[in-house]
């Protein structure tokens, strides 16, 4: 069930998720923004928790799963993202740098599953 792109989704999915920690305070102690920014909070966190849980996963089947999941939530984050862009609280310049990557997680989310769903089928 280990892939090396695995590792790589480990640490990108933490590092988003610090950031989008980041993300929250500002828009919390600068805009006093707190509904929108709650829910950015929960999906863009539950990402790396979901990865996390996969890779502690009880069978293939198990790990699938939580990585579904984890690009479920991805998705979702991108959606409160593009949220917080259109209703002025993040600028066209921070929204880009942490859509992209947003998009690249899930890139690699859905190639990981791709990849091993292929091997499954054989």
């Amino acid at each position: 069930m280990e892939l090396k792109k695995e590792s790589v989704i480990k640490i990108k999915s933490f590092q988003f998720a610090v950031r989008s920690v980041k993300v929250y305070r500002y828009l919390t102690d600068t805009h006093k923004e707190f509904v929108i920014s709650k829910q950015f909070l929960k999906a863009s966190t539950s990402i790396g928790a979901n990865v996390r849980e996969a890779h502690n996963a009880e069978s293939e089947a198990d790990f699938i799963h939580k990585l579904s999941i984890a690009q479920k939530e991805c998705d979702e984050t991108l959606y409160w993202l593009e949220l917080l862009k259109e209703s002025e609280y993040l600028s066209e310049a921070a929204f880009q740098s942490i859509y992209s990557e947003a998009l690249e997680i899930l890139k690699i989310l859905k190639s990981i599953i791709i990849t091993i769903k292929k091997k499954k089928d054989k």
